[in-house]
This record gives C-alpha cells, sequence and structure tokens, in this order.
C-alpha cells in the first residue's frame, strides 16, 4: 500500500499522503463496504494471497515451439500474487523470451550498444493490463499468455462492455471498465489511462514498429493476438497481406459468403459505406475476397466469400 502511494503521487498527483493508513486509504478507493469490511477488489489490489480466495485470478503463461498448441512445452509458468505483480510477471514472461535484435557500438563514443526488441514492451503490457482488470472474475478460468514461434495471444474470460465493439477498438474510444474498482488504483499507478486509447495505442505502436496490427477477438472468451515480425528477424518486420484493421477478421468470417450488412453488424459498424469502402474495398481489390455476384456488384443480395488467395494467407498465417 505504501507503494502504491509513493507510485501514486510520482504519476499522477495523487492527493493523499505518504503516510496515509490502509484504513484511509481504502475507503478513499472506494474498497470498504458500508460496514468497513474489505471488498473483493481490495484483495485482488492489496491482499498478499489474493488467490486463496479468488483461485483462478492467477495467470498462465506458455511458451511453444510452434505456431500451434501441442507438447512439449519449453516454458510453463503459472503466476500468482496481487494484479501487479501478475501483469509484472507476464510481461516479463514474455519479453524475456522475445527475440532482441542488438546493434553495433559506435567506437569510441558511448559504451551502449542500440537494442531493438521484436514487439514494443507497451504493447505487449498494455494487452496483459487489459485482459487482468477487464476479465470476469466470476469465471473459473484464468488468464492465459501464450507464446508462439509468429505471434503471442492474451485470453481472458470475460465478453466487452456494453458499448463496445471490435471495430471501436481499432480507434479512439470512451473508456468503459468491467471492474472500475480495479481499474481506479490501476489508472494511479500508471498501469491504464482513463482516456480509452490503450487498444489504439496498441494499434499505433505496431504500425509504427512495422508490424502488423493486432486482432481483437470475441468468442466464448475474449482474445488479442499480437503477431511477431514475419520471416527472420531483422528489426523491422515489414507487414504483409490483409493484416490491418479487421482484414483479417473479415476474411475468415467470409469463408461462407457473407452480406455487408451481416459484416456491418458483427464488426459493429453502423455506415455501410464507410465500412465497404475502408476494409471491404482493399481485400476485393487485392483479391482476398470476390463477389458471389460479381456481375451485379450494387445487388442487394450481394455476398462476399474469400478467395483462395484468401484461404491460402489465412492458413500460412495460423
Amino acid at each position: 500500500i505504501q507503494d502504491f502511494i509513493e507510485s501514486a503521487r510520482r504519476k499522477r498527483d495523487f492527493t493523499l499522503p505518504a503516510e496515509t493508513s490502509p484504513e484511509k486509504l481504502l475507503a478513499h478507493l472506494n474498497l470498504l463496504d458500508d460496514d468497513g469490511r474489505l471488498k473483493n477488489a481490495a484483495i485482488l489490489l492489496f491482499g498478499k494471497k489474493p488467490q486463496k480466495y479468488f483461485i483462478t485470478s492467477e495467470v498462465k503463461c506458455m511458451q511453444f515451439f510452434g505456431n500451434k498448441i501441442e507438447r512439449p512445452l519449453p516454458s510453463y509458468q503459472i503466476y500468482k500474487g496481487d494484479v501487479f505483480e501478475l501483469i509484472d510477471k507476464a510481461t516479463d514472461f514474455v519479453m524475456g523470451r522475445l527475440n532482441n535484435w542488438v546493434g553495433v557500438r559506435d567506437k569510441g563514443r558511448t559504451a551502449s550498444v542500440e537494442t531493438h526488441l521484436e514487439i514494443p514492451t507497451e504493447v505487449i503490457k498494455e494487452a496483459i493490463v487489459n485482459a487482468v482488470c477487464h476479465r470476469d472474475y466470476r469465471s473459473n478460468a484464468s488468464v492465459q499468455v501464450m507464446l508462439f514461434r509468429n505471434r503471442v495471444e492474451i485470453w481472458n474470460p470475460g465478453t466487452l462492455p456494453y458499448g463496445l465493439t471490435i471495430a471501436k477498438l481499432y480507434e479512439n474510444h470512451k473508456s468503459i471498465p468491467a471492474n472500475p474498482l480495479l481499474a481506479e488504483p490501476m489508472y494511479y499507478k500508471g498501469y491504464i489511462e482513463k482516456a480509452g486509447t490503450g487498444t489504439w495505442d496498441m494499434v499505433d505502436r505496431c504500425r509504427k514498429y512495422g508490424l502488423r496490427d493486432p486482432q481483437f477477438l470475441q468468442d466464448e472468451d475474449f482474445k488479442v493476438v499480437i503477431y511477431r515480425p514475419s520471416g527472420d528477424f531483422n528489426g523491422q518486420g515489414p507487414s504483409q497481406g490483409p493484416s490491418q484493421g479487421l482484414g483479417r477478421n473479415i476474411l475468415d468470417m467470409c469463408r461462407e459468403p457473407k452480406k455487408i450488412t451481416t459484416l456491418c453488424e458483427t464488426f459493429g459498424f453502423s455506415n455501410r459505406t464507410k465500412f465497404r469502402e475502408r476494409y471491404v474495398v482493399p481485400l476485393l481489390r487485392d483479391g482476398y475476397i470476390g463477389m458471389v455476384i460479381p456481375e451485379k456488384p450494387t445487388s442487394s443480395k450481394q455476398m462476399y466469400r474469400t478467395t483462395s488467395k484468401g484461404v491460402e494467407f489465412l492458413e500460412a498465417n495460423a
């Protein structure tokens, strides 16, 4: 708790003094009920052994040799502790196993050497922060972090809050925390922002780094896929194929023919024209999808289907 107060004062101009008692801090953060009893979030944030009360609040981290889940595993760790410890340990697990390009020291100028990780640390940490902060703690499942040869996947039990869609995650959006009593202290300690820029920041950093866009997928669980550079790592890893925005999601969905209205509804777009111009037209132009009725491009019955080129792309980047 003392470490939290010191960090919050340094990073967010937190108003409570360093000598604040635990009781006053917990009350200030709304982590005590009307009878002065600890709320669940207090245990997850500051408990010495949160997993004693919330068994599945642990984070499971796995590394695989290839691009699919199969044994043997070169590394498998189950991390326990408060939410801050879980995030730090899981982030270190991934970053310590990624490739790191090392430059050449300039003679006579400095002893430091330029380094360049495959994926920015901020991208991995943001995905893990979101998984730990926004998961459904009523679920019997745990957050899982999986490192494959070509990607990193972060799974968390739960669904997007009402009002958020997959499409909105690719742009700035309002902040809708699933667990606000966790989110506020995590904000004070500098782990998250309140502006709702986290997922967009992940996308932007990946693009500037020369990586493919992350994928955000909602099924029984919520999943984030962060792609490692393709081919031999050279510190750049240029994007190839329909990697921007929802391109891969559209290809996967259109294995069976789909109408534009179905695609818009699935990805949370109300403007069909904007969605078509931004996502569908580039895929049509590059031959990754095709029209079911090409002779009538504006037909109300028009549907789109992933081409053999699109299927090959998906299989090659599975």
